[in-house]
């Protein structure tokens, strides 16, 4: 770990010079100049009155948990093809099933359709960015073309179908891909 660094992002972070938060814990600026550049490394008990002025815990600065994925691409995408249901589906967030909605692109070909899901809590939301659908609910059918969404809550059975084809984004809340 690189605790000078570390702990110049928390002050930069909390908008401290480093006079500021040397004054706050009564240190010199050059001291704090020489941590952050590793020149110097602070002693137990000053590492924790620097941290105390940052307003963090010697917990929270030394817990290294993983930096948090944001941005996916095309190689972060999971993809199965259901050639019964002439279908493809491309989760286009890994391991979105853990999440509270589950984005996924669905691409139908003609005659293609999805396995109708019986009724079960939560929502489900799509856009058509190619081609058009037909959402079938309960026993009514809607239709939506390019460019056009839908939304509906998940109480009844449903299930999408196309005649020409389609490519939809699909979010699902909770997940029930």
């Amino acid at each position: 770990m690189d605790i000078g660094s570390k702990l110049k992002s928390i002050r930069v972070l909390k908008g401290l010079t480093q006079e500021e938060l040397a004054d706050r814990a009564e240190l010199s600026k050059g001291f704090i100049s020489q941590v952050e550049r590793n020149l110097t490394s602070p002693s137990i008990a000053t590492l924790m009155d620097i941290l105390q002025c940052l307003g963090t815990t010697t917990a929270e600065f030394f817990n290294e948990t993983p930096e948090e994925q944001v941005i996916f691409g095309r190689d972060d995408y999971f993809e199965k093809y259901d050639a019964e249901l002439k279908n493809e589906i491309q989760w286009i967030i890994p391991n979105a099933q853990k999440n509270v909605m589950e984005p996924i692109l669905l691409k139908l070909e003609a005659g293609g359709s999805t396995y109708p899901d019986n009724p079960h809590e939560g929502e489900e939301f799509g856009y058509i960015l190619q081609g058009a659908v037909s959402i079938h609910l309960g026993t009514k059918t809607y239709r939506a073309k390019k460019g056009e969404s839908f939304y509906f809550t998940a109480d009844r059975k449903h299930y999408l179908s196309s005649k020409t084809g389609a490519a939809l984004l699909w979010i699902s809340s909770p997940p029930s891909f």
